[in-house]
């Protein structure tokens, strides 16, 4: 692993800023079964089979199994409590458990993933108790809605029955914080806020995490859009401080803010730089600023996100473009065939501006001057070399490939001005790029672009012909990715992987609070 440089003064701050966690006991709602379905998202879907009061009548041998739907989607420890049947246990119990967050994760066997990242972000579990009767609780956190028990042994002698299983659920995020939406709002946008809500909270524990079954870290890409989101719902203002300190504290070797980092044995940096999120440090504690005026904060951070600009503008070839090579990653989406380039020096241009905003602030002057030229020449740039006017569209890459991507980013970064703009985006809904958008994150910044260019009734059109289309799909929480002509689509190789309560996606709530709260929509 590569040296880090550690400033542990803000990592022992970002320790004192522990959240403390919230828990609730959740039972189980009925009991289902999973069946294939080909009309079904992911075709597999729910057959209600009883009550769950049913659950405790159960008796269960070697080899029957149960399936039991806890109405929503749920983060914390089970509890089991079993009872022998017939006979006193002469020989251990073994169980399989299998966690959902989505039905297709308990229908499909996952000894046939071939996906690329590791089989043991799958959720199951092979345990034996030998004592029965007898209460066991589990010492992972699971992330899901539904929960298989299957019976693998007993004895000959004796069966088992559950007469109590619950979900002791964890988040840092009080509900009790967010105000309730006001009259006037329609009932879909109130079923969208809910759930945005519901995917934040769930991702809400001692750090922001990006997906409470997968990764469970803090990426900072994810944080940006959480911050925003908290500070419209639950003003958890601290944690978006410990996270900012947490990243300020972990530099990579060269003094970058790392893409994302681990608190566990204790905190620490992931050596994953990537151009566009080391950038993103300066766009979040620019927001956070905004939202709490902590000049104290801003003051200990600053050096850091000017030093983000500073590295970000080394990447700049001599006409002012970001350099396009076999050297660096951006992220912007998971798309296989789009070039970074042109979003890249959005991105730069987008931060440069939060900079300038920051130093103007701090009475930095000298910064000021320097990241005011920078803007101009990353601006010229992005005109000169990569606006094509007879196509109308930023080009990005060797080829001069066009992407919604590039032009979604050229427009946050207000390159041309808002009517220039606000064309653009008419333009690509009307000859829309053939690399297109694959993720709620880029959707995210869509519907962003859009309301900044005075296009209010589109980004809600396609609010809800995204996010609501995720919602008739099934979601209660929404999720890290969806395609609503590809539901399958997975950057995993497999959307058994796939987070299903990811941070990027509980944006709707953000703009539905901050745009559209008092309208009648």
């Amino acid at each position: 692993m590569k040296t880090k440089q550690t400033n542990q003064p803000f990592v022992d701050l970002a320790e004192t800023l522990i959240p403390h966690l919230y828990e609730e006991k959740v039972f189980p709602t009925s009991l289902i079964d999973i069946v294939k379905d080909t009309d079904a998202f992911q075709g597999w879907r729910t057959v209600r089979t009883d009550s769950i009061d049913e659950l405790a009548n159960r008796v269960l041998s070697k080899g029957d199994s149960v399936t039991l739907d806890f109405g929503v989607h749920q983060v914390g420890y089970l509890t089991l409590s079993i009872n022998n049947v017939h006979s006193n246990a002469d020989a251990p119990l073994r169980l399989k458990l299998i966690f959902g967050e989505m039905p297709c994760e308990i229908g499909e066997d996952f000894d046939d993933y071939e996906g690329w990242l590791s089989r043991s972000w799958l959720q199951d579990e092979t345990i034996n108790i030998d004592v029965l009767p007898g209460t066991v609780t589990l010492p992972r956190r699971y992330t899901f809605r539904y929960l298989k028990i299957i019976v693998l042994a007993t004895s000959q002698r004796y069966s088992v029955s559950f007469p109590e299983i619950y979900c002791k659920t964890v988040t840092s995020g009080d509900v009790s914080q967010v105000k309730p939406l006001p009259d006037g709002i329609s009932n879909e946008l109130k079923v969208m806020d809910r759930i945005g809500i519901k995917t934040l909270q769930d991702c809400m524990h001692t750090v922001f995490e990006d997906g409470p079954k997968r990764d469970r870290r803090l990426w900072i890409g994810d944080l940006r859009l959480q911050a925003l989101v908290n500070y419209e719902t639950f003003n958890s203002n601290d944690l978006v401080k410990r996270c900012l300190y947490l990243f300020g504290g972990m530099l990579l070797e060269d003094g970058q803010v790392g893409a994302c980092l681990y608190e566990k044995p204790a905190p620490f940096v992931d050596d994953i730089y990537l151009y566009d999120y080391s950038l993103f440090f300066v766009a979040t504690l620019y927001d956070y600023y905004e939202a709490t005026k902590d000049r104290i904060t801003l003051n200990e951070l600053w050096p850091i996100a000017v030093e983000q600009l500073r590295i970000g503008l080394k990447r700049l070839d001599e006409r002012g473009i970001v350099t396009d090579d076999d050297t660096w990653y951006c992220f912007l989406d998971w798309h296989d065939e789009l070039n970074k380039q042109a979003g890249a020096q959005a991105v730069l241009i987008y931060c440069l501006k939060r900079g300038l905003a920051l130093a103007e602030k701090l009475g930095e002057g000298e910064a000021h001057a320097f990241i005011s030229s920078a803007i101009q020449q990353a601006t010229d740039a992005a005109m000169t070399f990569l606006w094509d006017q007879d196509q109308g569209y930023f080009t990005s890459g060797p080829s001069s490939q066009i992407s919604w991507a590039s032009q979604i980013w050229m427009v946050l970064a207000e390159v041309m001005d808002a009517e220039q703009n606000g064309m653009l985006l008419d333009r690509l809904f009307d000859r829309p790029p053939a690399i297109a958008m694959s993720t709620p994150y880029l959707y995210h910044h869509l519907i962003e672009a859009l309301l900044l260019s005075g296009r209010k009734e589109k980004a809600l059109s396609e609010m809800r012909a995204y996010w609501g289309e995720m919602i008739k799909d099934g979601a209660d929480t929404f999720w890290e990715l969806y395609n609503p002509s590809d539901k399958k689509l997975s950057p995993y190789g497999s959307n058994l992987i796939n987070s299903y309560c990811h941070a990027w996606s509980c944006t709707p709530t953000y703009f539905i609070r901050k745009y559209f709260v008092n309208e009648n929509s």
